[in-house]
């Protein structure tokens, strides 16, 4: 094996095991079906992460790398857009609510409860 190859594929691990650390551990469960199944045709109660979903209320909602106005955005929402809820939490309050949702949306990302309205169940706690 070359030393390019073995480079290219400890570089790969690298990146991978840096990739693992920094993404929640939930990230494996990130098979969200809206239909509130498990992709096996079996259903879960509403204490199922997966099922959590909200519609965004703002025109415009910056999604940001912690739950705080200050951090950096990561994407932008926009009203109406459906979302997919992992979890809440505290953080900087907007506008009278205190409450920040980790969205899933192929980014893992925050994003203020101020201006997404749960459809379904209140998110559980992070």
């Amino acid at each position: 094996m070359s030393l390019r190859t073995r480079l290219s594929i400890a570089t790969a691990a690298g990146l991978l095991a840096a990739a693992a650390s920094v993404t929640p551990a939930a990230a494996a469960h990130d098979d969200w079906d809206p239909t509130g199944g498990n992709g096996n045709g079996h259903h879960h109660g509403h204490h199922d992460q997966r099922l959590y979903k909200g519609v965004v209320t703002a025109d415009t909602l910056a999604l940001r790398s912690a739950p705080n106005r200050g951090s950096q955005i990561i994407r932008y929402a926009h009203k109406g857009d459906i979302v997919k809820i992992f979890c809440k939490t505290g953080g900087e309050t907007v506008k009278g609510n205190p409450l920040w949702y980790l969205l899933t949306d192929g980014t893992w990302a925050w994003g203020a409860a101020r201006y997404i309205d749960n459809i379904g169940p209140a998110p559980r706690w992070c």
